[in-house]
């Protein structure tokens, strides 16, 4: 009995599993010969299907430590809810050169809530420098974005266009491709902005202008979207945060005597503001003798320590002084407030961040040890076969972060998309987007954070 029982055993797995390879064969419409550099996600985006989809087809890619190798023969399935056919369909190619033409012909496009994002990059794609090697690590995000989009529903075609700082932009804006755009992202340079924002106009295109450029065209253009604030903007920002959110603190400024910073404009900003709302500070110096750096602090109410600097050097020596006032006398609360700029002092200063309840205001905050940030940080290697530039903020999370914003807000709302907050339903893993219309003109990026060093060793990120 045991014996038959094996056999009936063995001849239903036989049955399952060629089933299994039946329907497996039957999803797929063609092979593929890997070439040198390609990727898989090159792969998936060149045939129009996920990720996913690939290697459900492919189930050696779920190996442990698999890589894609030059000669390798995989196979290409159908789309999910794609009818099959029997012929092979060919890839769709990516446009990364321009096709000039003599005229440009004004394209009628229908809504894009009922049909693919047609998306352009103007942007200096290439590796002769760090502009360029930063452009194609956000260029990448942005095709990420759009990888999980399409995993969501949401269609995009994308066309690139390398747009060095040497270039004319109006030579690529000759291409038939661009004027079919919805939305074009771009450009880098300040330059480039008044011919790409006439051009928009021009063609009803929605101009996403991503990194910092100061241009007088944001003002008068409905069709732009800058993410970039200012720094006297950034400044303004924060202060009214900082009002709204430590009005019942005791401010104490430290004067750390260098004469290189430019953060007086802020402090002299934040006091005016004081001022005008009646409430106390006190002005201290890092050189001041113990007993008058204690006088400046109050042992009724938490002390919110603001530094006139961003260095390194007088950030250790602020935080030496603080150290020890806290020995002396730790009855006193104390929280300090700091600069975007400390970020990249985290790795030598988290154990004073964590122990003085430090505030880091930023447009966007770098979670690395979040299991969001270190599954992205997995598929960029694993699609790219490189790890993220380290820099701050990383540049393919940044593309990431816009793309999915900005396409699953048009995929919603068309041309009535206003980045308002809220309205996407989108939680970003680095960067946020909240949108407000600059009088008649184009819409400006007003989002900041608070990073804050919880005295528990925890870090949370407060977004306005």
């Amino acid at each position: 009995m045991k014996r038959l029982f094996r056999y009936v055993l063995l001849l239903t797995l036989m049955v399952f599993v060629a089933e299994t390879a039946l329907a497996q064969k039957q999803n797929i419409r063609q092979q593929h010969e890997v070439k040198r550099k390609e990727t898989i996600f090159g792969i998936s985006r060149m045939y129009g299907i996920t990720i996913q989809e690939l290697i459900n087809a492919n189930p050696v890619m779920n190996t442990p430590g698999y890589e894609l190798k030059k000669g390798d023969v995989i196979n290409i399935p159908w789309p999910a809810n794609q009818p099959q056919s029997d012929q092979p369909q060919q890839p769709t190619a990516v446009t990364e050169q321009p096709t000039p033409s003599s005229q440009t012909t004004k394209v009628e496009k229908t809504d894009v809530r009922n049909r693919e994002i047609r998306v352009g990059i103007m942007l200096p794609l290439h590796k002769v420098n760090g502009d360029g090697k930063r452009m194609i690590e956000y260029y990448r995000g942005v095709l990420m974005a759009c990888d999980s989009l399409r995993a969501n529903g949401i269609s995009t075609d994308i066309r690139a266009w390398n747009v060095a700082e040497d270039s004319d932009i109006r030579t690529f804006l000759e291409d038939p491709k661009a004027a079919e755009c919805d939305v074009i992202i771009g450009p880098l340079y300040s330059k480039m902005v008044k011919p790409l924002s006439d051009f928009a106009t021009d063609n009803d295109i929605r101009l996403f202008i991503p990194f910092s450029i100061n241009t007088h065209e944001t003002l008068v253009n409905r069709n732009i979207f800058q993410v970039y604030q200012a720094h006297s903007e950034q400044n303004e920002l924060f202060i009214s945060h900082f009002m709204d959110s430590f009005s019942d603190t005791h401010p104490v400024f430290i004067d750390c005597n260098d004469t290189t910073s430019q953060k007086g404009i802020f402090t002299f900003g934040l006091r005016r503001r004081l001022e005008a709302k009646d409430i106390a500070y006190k002005i201290t110096n890092l050189n001041s003798s113990e007993a008058a750096f204690f006088k400046s602090f109050d042992v009724n109410k938490r002390n919110m320590v603001i530094l006139n600097t961003a260095r390194s050097k007088e950030l250790n020596a602020a935080m030496a002084k603080l150290n020890g006032l806290r020995l002396s006398h730790p009855e006193l609360q104390i929280s300090v407030f700091g600069y975007t700029e400390w970020m990249l002092l985290t790795r030598h200063q988290l154990e004073n961040f964590y122990k003085f309840d430090t505030y880091i205001p930023a447009t966007f905050h770098t979670d690395l040890q979040s299991p969001r940030t270190k599954r992205f940080q997995t598929k960029y290697r694993w699609n790219f076969h490189s790890d993220l530039m380290n820099s701050l903020p990383r540049f393919a999370i940044t593309g990431f972060d816009h793309a999915y914003f900005l396409l699953k807000g048009l995929h919603i709302y068309g041309k009535n998309f206003t980045g308002a907050a809220g309205i996407v339903g989108y939680k970003p893993i680095q960067t946020p987007l909240h949108f407000e219309r600059l009088g008649n003109g184009g819409l400006q990026n007003r989002a900041v954070v608070f990073v804050h060093y919880l005295p528990e060793k925890k870090t949370e990120t407060i977004t306005f």
